[in-house]
């Protein structure tokens, strides 16, 4: 795959070819391009980046069940996933998507794979051989990847697009960054112990750094509850949420406890959220998509086409 990611000195006003491009035709494409990703994300209303400075920390399990909540919450056939933890995708496993395929359409563009309730996903995962085949891209591969999954899914028109971003703040975030300058925020997910709350943070900084709203953060993995006796026990500490969220700019959306059910749901592909909606986990995603509906309602409004 050749990256066809706009070069750094080329302009808008580009009369067939730039500094940096080998051929007018490549010029070209780089704007046919970046007119269809504008295109497609005209269509959606509210662009969601997932992220986490932490690794472990469950941030893939909220994006899927966030997703999947929100669907169940008035928006079936509404909502999208961009899996673009390129190196680690785990979304279709965790909704039941595993083994299918991305098909072209007539119109050149790719048809997302749909989850139950609707939910639209593209991921590489869809693209690989088998559950074996590592991708070793270097950062400007990864971009293209991205910018294509943007502009040539046929996502339709949707109330939301998580974009479930990996550990840390390098390529896939800053691309994420750069693709979508009007991405209308990100929820930042943490574990309850200091050693997450350090790292999270930078992301924090990130978020601030890159002019990015933050909707605020959902504190995973927060404590479990014994089933027999009720009793709560911090198995990883516990408030590095409300620690992070000191921060006036940083609100804190909730904390989800620990279900074992959830691991089993994800491992069978099962949506934890659609499988145990009375659980107390579920009910705290519920509460969390309230929050972030909340904010949506907030935020300035972009009718679908505009």
């Amino acid at each position: 795959m050749e990256s066809s990611a706009k070069p750094a000195n080329s302009s808008d006003e580009c009369n067939g070819k730039c500094d940096s491009c080998s051929t007018s035709n490549e010029c070209n494409d780089q704007k046919k391009q970046e007119q269809s990703l504008k295109l497609r994300l005209n269509k959606i209303k509210f662009k969601i980046a997932v992220m986490s400075g932490k690794g472990g920390v469950g941030k893939s399990t909220v994006t899927a069940n966030l997703a999947m909540a929100l669907a169940m919450n008035g928006h079936k056939g509404k909502v999208g996933v961009l899996d673009a933890d390129i190196h680690g995708p785990c979304i279709p496993k965790m909704l039941g998507l595993k083994g299918q395929n991305l098909k072209g359409g007539p119109d050149g563009l790719i048809s997302p794979v749909s989850s139950n309730l609707g939910v639209k996903v593209a991921s590489v995962d869809f693209m690989l051989p088998n559950d074996d085949a590592p991708v070793i891209w270097r950062g400007p591969l990864k971009m293209q990847l991205i910018r294509q999954f943007l502009s040539d899914i046929a996502w339709g028109a949707l109330d939301f697009l998580f974009i479930d971003l990996p550990p840390g703040t390098g390529d896939e975030p800053l691309s994420v960054v750069q693709l979508i300058p009007d991405l209308d925020g990100v929820v930042i997910v943490t574990m309850p112990s200091e050693v997450s709350e350090a790292v999270v943070k930078k992301s924090v900084s990130f978020a601030k750094q890159a002019k990015v709203p933050i909707i605020g953060i959902v504190e995973n993995m927060s404590g479990f509850v014994c089933p027999d006796c009720g009793a709560k026990i911090d198995i990883f500490k516990a408030g590095a949420g409300k620690r992070i969220a000191r921060d006036p700019s940083v609100p804190f959306l909730g904390s989800i406890p620990i279900d074992p059910q959830v691991c089993t749901n994800s491992d069978n592909g099962l949506p934890f959220t659609v499988e145990n909606p009375s659980s107390p986990s579920a009910i705290a995603f519920k509460a969390v998509v309230q929050e972030i509906e909340q904010f949506s309602k907030n935020s300035p409004k972009r009718e679908a086409g505009q």
